[in-house]
């Protein structure tokens, strides 16, 4: 794994294929940040399904509503909610959506980010200053793209756990 450089602000996504390191951008997209590590210490998206894996663009997941086996895992469900915290207002930047960044999806409404994101598998300028970008991959982008492909796929793959480096046990950061 990479070299963590602050532990608060970095999340440990463990996928099947191996560990996945995102450092989070608190001083670009501070709202976004602080939703993420709270849901996560929550627990919130572990067992979360990606729903949404296009080959070529984007893995997504993050519907913590219906994501997932407790909530009554639904596939065609998957995508269609958040958490029960409010929206998030837009924080868009300069920041380019390039291979390995963390967007927050949404839907039509720019203000209508919660729970979801997607991890970019290649770069995706086009997204830029529509999405809000607020973390990058630093390790295990090649667990990313082994995530099952499909809208939604036919078995997809999990979040097994998602926790904040900082709260892992020494020695599992």
């Amino acid at each position: 794994m990479a070299e963590i450089r602050d532990p608060e602000n970095t999340i440990i996504i463990e996928l099947k294929d191996g560990p996945v390191v995102i450092e989070l951008l608190s001083d670009v997209a501070p709202k976004h940040v602080e939703r993420i590590k709270e849901l996560a210490r929550a627990g919130k998206y572990d067992n979360v399904a990606f729903h949404r894996v296009i080959e070529g663009f984007m893995a997504q997941t993050g519907d913590v509503e219906n994501g997932n086996m407790e909530n009554n895992f639904n596939i065609r469900r998957a995508g269609t909610g958040g958490s029960d915290l409010p929206d998030l207002p837009a924080e868009f930047s300069n920041i380019p959506h390039d291979r390995g960044t963390l967007g927050a999806a949404r839907s039509s409404n720019p203000n209508s980010a919660n729970s979801q994101f997607f991890i970019n598998f290649k770069d995706n300028h086009f997204l830029n200053r529509q999405y809000t970008v607020y973390g990058r991959v630093i390790s295990g982008m090649e667990n990313v793209d082994r995530i099952t492909r499909g809208e939604p796929p036919q078995s997809p793959d999990r979040i097994i756990r998602m926790r904040v480096a900082a709260d892992a046990p020494e020695g599992q950061q």
